[in-house]
């Protein structure tokens, strides 16, 4: 009976020591996606900030402007990428609707992204745009690989439509997590205008021609991410934007027209909420590659070593009968 049961113990501890590495090396990078359908609505905001007042086009200090960045996973269009792509594809359509202290729009900036579902590398597709102009994105945006490593990386940023590095500074706290921080400076840079602005008959396309007025934009942007699911807990955004020259702005002092100077962050009770996202999100990834692989190696050790321990009390019984039943000799 011992070693029927022994026999047994050493099957199910063979299956579980094969079943380990095949759940990390096989399942995990299967199975360690972005869902297609994912759904995220952040608000941001920017306390005492400078905002320009279109009605005068004069620069004035607001006690806040806002900025509601909504995200949907847009199923159908990763779908149809996916049967030309061959691999699993996500493509997010996000908004970034900007809001005067009055609520009115200042802006609004549409985007649609499309990347690996497991890298996080971008897709080159049609429909990759920013605001509507075409793009073709290179590095990240939005989020970083699982397993996020503490080294620089390629951040795509959506106002110049180019991508940088963004450089790892070290290891930071924040709200109890352990995370990467990451700093990326893009200088002085001539951007395009918003196509949809709070300003009557104003055409993106030929503003500056009409004008002589033309946008510059400069952000550091800084994000605290869990080096585990490579989703940012945390970010904030230092932006200048200004109108250099023409007849817009070629009587204001240098020339230059501030038309938005102001420090982003997100609103406390939506950053409480995506750390408590986050950590849910890093525990069923860990379990996936790191706590289910462990846990089913050391169970087959365990019940290894209680198959031999069985198998040799199983085998005692029998040496003890064969030395009782030889002939004493003296």
């Amino acid at each position: 009976m011992r070693r029927r049961a022994s026999l047994v113990l050493l099957a199910v501890a063979v299956f579980l020591a094969a079943l380990s590495p095949l759940l990390r090396w096989y399942a995990y990078p299967r199975l360690a996606k972005i869902p297609p359908n994912q759904y995220q609505e952040m608000v941001l905001e920017a306390k005492d900030a400078t905002l320009v007042d279109y009605s005068t086009l004069q620069p004035k200090k607001v006690d806040k402007v806002t900025i509601v960045q909504t995200l949907k996973g847009n199923v159908e269009a990763s779908k149809e990428i996916e049967a030309s792509a061959g691999k699993d594809v996500v493509v997010w359509d996000t908004l970034s609707y900007i809001m005067g202290p009055d609520g009115k729009m200042v802006s609004q900036i549409p985007e649609r992204y499309i990347f690996d579902a497991h890298s996080q590398d971008p897709v080159h597709a049609t429909g990759e745009m920013v605001d509507g102009d075409p793009v073709k994105r290179e590095g990240i945006e939005f989020k970083w690989p699982f397993f996020t490593e503490p080294r620089d990386y390629l951040y795509f940023d959506a106002q110049t439509r180019s991508s940088s590095p963004i450089h790892y500074v070290g290891p930071r706290k924040f709200k109890g997590m352990d995370v990467y921080y990451y700093e990326q400076t893009v200088p002085w840079t001539k951007v395009a205008l918003p196509k949809k602005m709070p300003i009557e008959g104003i055409d993106p396309a030929t503003f500056e021609q009409v004008t002589g007025t033309s946008m510059w934009y400069t952000v550091k942007a800084m994000f605290w991410v869990d080096p585990v699911t490579g989703a940012p807990v945390n970010a904030e955004q230092q932006i200048q934007q200004e109108m250099r020259g023409g007849s817009i702005a070629g009587s204001a002092p240098d020339g230059k027209l501030t038309v938005f100077a102001g420090d982003v962050k997100i609103r406390e009770d939506y950053s409480d909420a995506t750390v408590a996202l986050v950590k849910s999100n890093r525990t069923k990834v860990l379990a996936l590659h790191t706590y289910a692989p462990i846990g089913l190696a050391a169970a087959g050790l365990v019940l290894f070593g209680l198959a031999l321990w069985l198998e040799a009390r199983g085998r005692r019984p029998e040496e003890d009968q064969a030395v009782q039943g030889q002939p004493f000799s003296a």
